[in-house]
């Protein structure tokens, strides 16, 4: 029989870990009730995205709790005979802590594979121990020339498991070959908020391991840090692994990739709204990136329009800062968000010299369920618009052909133009707008 000292002892320390299981128990219930994506072993939010030159590589990253503190990415070249795991060649990941006010704490894990061969496929999976994602392909870029295609995105923003993760998935079926994914900024409502990320992860599911990602930072990308300063989402980094060939201070939200004989740039709108000095930064480095410019096309994309089909906006240090540029180095095509509607519109954008007609096609659009209800009417610029239509896009390049078409959610094609290089002269535009399609006004 034990003492009465001892089992008074074993009491206090059962009760002890009781009542520390108990605490921790509900810790952990209030966290599931605001967030039901907490991390664990299993490696979860796996994104592919763009490096400078998607052809030899690509980067994936991923998330798991802060117990796995060394993590793995695998690749193969991609067979049918499943023995091809045996070849498959072991890297280890950058593992980063990110800690943020009441999210829960995780380790955020990159890869890039490089050295890779042009328009192949791949075959990939990322974790450690006895846990590892399924094994997923990939196919890298091809070589300039060769015809491609890649799909764009408006504003994701809010209702996004819920309503934006159809047209995800719709736009996976138009254009499953994709060789990358564009968002034109605010992929969120809420900067910092961990469950809007969880919920932007599963509404694109497994297609965010599949195509690479381009995204470009909004405005709800953004927040203001302790000193004041506006700041891009503290997830942006850790989550995505991009191109930092940027001006400094803007790594992987300003950022350019070629792919196929196109050069894909990022600007970092609302920084240039907020701040001279990245203003000025982002206007040099541009210049120096459009004006040694190998590719046959250029396609750039931000947030804050050029033009905004809202009557009640004007982005006039956007306008003032690059317009210039892409009329002298004659851009094809600028995609853009923010506004919640769509527009599009080439000839009769205002130009500063009279007589002038521009050469780039410049586009706004909206993915997600958040729409604009007000001050938009249909102005002399805009060639087609549309208004409470969720959309998605894919863009065709062939040689010196772009063909752009745009579908609703629900997959109709609503409006398509093609672009076709001119030597010595602007884009010449044909229009390819469904007849039997309304204006949706």
């Amino acid at each position: 029989m034990l003492p009465f000292s001892s089992f008074s002892f074993r009491v206090k320390l059962r009760h002890g870990l009781w009542a520390g299981l108990l605490l921790s128990s509900l810790s952990l219930r209030a966290q599931v009730a605001g967030n039901p994506y907490l991390p664990t072993q299993m490696p979860d939010r796996l994104v592919l995205n763009v490096t400078q030159d998607p052809s030899t590589s690509v980067a994936v990253n991923w998330r798991t709790s802060e117990v796995v503190t060394e993590s793995f990415a695998e690749i193969a070249l991609a067979e049918a005979d499943p023995r091809f795991v045996e070849k498959a060649q072991r890297l280890q990941a950058r593992t980063e802590k990110l800690t943020w006010q009441d999210t829960p704490t995780a380790h955020y894990h990159s890869v890039v594979f490089e050295k890779l061969q042009p328009n192949t496929k791949y075959a990939y999976r990322v974790g450690q121990g006895e846990h590892w994602s399924e094994w997923i392909h990939f196919t890298t870029a091809g070589k300039p020339g060769e015809k491609f295609s890649f799909i764009y995105y408006g504003d994701v923003q809010t209702n996004i498991r819920s309503l934006w993760s159809r047209v995800a998935r719709e736009a996976f079926t138009k254009a499953p070959e994709a060789r990358l994914m564009m968002y034109a900024g605010d992929l969120i409502n809420r900067a910092n908020r961990d469950v809007e990320w969880g919920d932007w992860f599963q509404g694109g599911g497994f297609i965010h391991s599949m195509i690479p990602a381009f995204p470009t930072p909004g405005n709800h990308d953004h927040f203001e840090d302790a000193n004041g300063l506006n700041t891009t989402s503290v997830f942006w980094r850790p989550q995505f692994t991009l191109p930092e060939n940027g001006p400094k201070g803007l790594e992987e939200t300003c950022y350019y990739a070629d792919i196929q004989g196109m050069r894909f740039i990022s600007l970092n709108s609302d920084q240039v709204e907020v701040s001279d000095a990245h203003l000025k930064s982002q206007r040099d480095w541009l210049e120096g990136i459009l004006k040694n410019n190998p590719n046959t096309w250029t396609c750039i994309t931000f947030h804050h329009p050029i033009v905004s089909p809202k009557t009640t906006r004007d982005n006039k240090r956007m306008r003032e800062t690059f317009k210039p540029l892409f009329d002298k180095y004659k851009v094809d095509l600028v995609l853009q968000g923010h506004d919640h509607t769509y527009a599009r519109g080439m000839f009769n954008i205002p130009m500063q010299e009279k007589g002038a007609r521009s050469g780039t096609m410049y586009v706004v659009s909206v993915s997600g369920p958040k729409m604009t209800n007000s001050n938009v009417d249909k102005a002399p610029w805009m060639d087609r618009a549309a208004i409470y239509t969720q959309l998605f896009h894919v863009v065709e390049v062939d040689g010196d052909t772009l063909s752009f078409y745009t579908y609703t959610a629900t997959g109709e094609l609503y409006d398509a133009f093609e672009l076709i290089k001119q030597k010595g002269a602007n884009n010449k535009l044909v229009n390819r707008i469904p007849e039997d399609v309304a204006e949706r006004n």
